[in-house]
């Protein structure tokens, strides 16, 4: 309850001043600290309205905060942020299908030998990823109405209507027509009952929770915007392309959702680590691009969306080691190690390109 007033109350502080490096610390560490509690917040309203909304709930707050960091830094960026939605969505893409993902089959195959899911639930998740990935950030480099991997105006307009769309129908499909494709199962492939790990949080205490998710949000929003030149220049400084700028937006938003992940996974229940991991995937597709479309309305700046070939390749060999870890509903310590891989790859060549 009191981090996301501290990191208010530094909101006010700090807004449009220059600040010293130590006062950008103390910003920073409010930064982080409304980051975690807005997802804890999330979580205990996930914990009220049960799975599979809870794991929608947490994935729709984390994209919320991933678009708020990255209009904050493209409002002053001008042309040195064109790529800045791009980098930051594919990292998101790459750190939740093979970062969390790999760490949680690896997490689950060591408590029990071998990961059990859903894989109606999660092949359907990670058709729609593709789809989302390949329909904004893989189709700009081959259109030729703008010059560059840009899309037009109406192209732009097509592909936000094209996800909001796509992740409405999964969102449908998630939590009312197939809601058994997504929840837990136990090894013998049936769906496991629900347990309760703590008591259901009573209505005022979920009411007040979405509040300070509102408030934590907000100076989330604020803070961003307050050290964001901060982080632009500490990777200018050290040697690092503007594109890992994108990276450490993902890492730092995707920090709370990972630990959520790893500890589904350690309760045996990787189903709801999966839907954490391709949910949130989706979300900052189908959600972040739509919304950075609108934006780009008042935005002076281009705005660069197809991926290089590294990337692409890098989008295929997720795509396909994907489907071939979920197409089993099985998975082991080598499917974890497999993933975490192509993580490790992503990271290397996001410093070393």
């Amino acid at each position: 309850m009191l981090v996301p007033l501290l990191a208010v109350v530094a909101l006010v502080l700090g807004w449009g001043r220059s600040l010293p490096g130590w006062a950008v610390g103390v910003v920073a560490l409010c930064l982080a600290g409304a980051v975690l509690a807005a997802v804890h917040h999330a979580e205990v309203v996930a914990h009220r309205v049960g799975e599979p909304f809870g794991s929608l709930v947490l994935a729709v707050a984390v994209t919320v905060i991933e678009v708020a960091l990255i209009v904050t830094l493209m409002v002053d960026g001008g042309g040195k942020t064109a790529t800045l939605a791009r980098d930051t969505v594919f990292a998101a893409v790459m750190i939740t299908c093979n970062g969390i993902v790999g760490l949680c089959l690896l997490v689950g195959a060591v408590r029990s030998r071998v990961a059990v899911f859903n894989a109606e639930g999660s092949g359907a998740a990670l058709a729609t990823v593709a789809t989302l990935a390949t329909l904004t950030l893989v189709l700009p480099t081959f259109t030729t109405s703008e010059p560059g991997p840009r899309f037009s105006a109406a192209q732009l307009g097509f592909a936000a209507v094209a996800s909001l769309v796509l992740y409405g129908l999964f969102v449908a499909v998630q939590t009312v027509r197939h809601r058994d494709y997504f929840l837990p199962v136990t090894q013998r492939g049936a769906v496991r009952e629900e347990e309760s790990h703590a008591p259901l949080p009573g209505r005022r205490a979920t009411v007040l929770s979405l509040v300070m998710l509102l408030v934590a949000l907000v100076a989330v929003v604020g803070d961003a915007k307050t050290v964001s030149p901060a982080i632009e220049s500490g990777v200018a400084s050290a040697g690092l392309p503007q594109a890992f700028v994108g990276v450490v937006i993902a890492l730092l938003v995707l920090l709370p959702e990972t630990l959520a992940a790893v500890r589904a996974a350690r309760r045996e229940r990787v189903q709801i680590s999966l839907n954490l991991a391709l949910g949130s995937a989706m979300a900052s597709i189908g959600l972040t691009i739509p919304a950075i479309a609108l934006a780009m309305v008042w935005l002076t700046g281009p705005l660069v969306l197809g991926l290089d070939a590294t990337h692409m390749v890098l989008l295929a060999l997720t795509v396909v080691v994907g489907a071939l870890t979920v197409a089993p509903g099985r998975a082991t310590l080598l499917q974890g190690g497999v993933h975490l891989g192509i993580f490790t790859a992503f990271v290397f060549l996001a410093i070393s390109p």
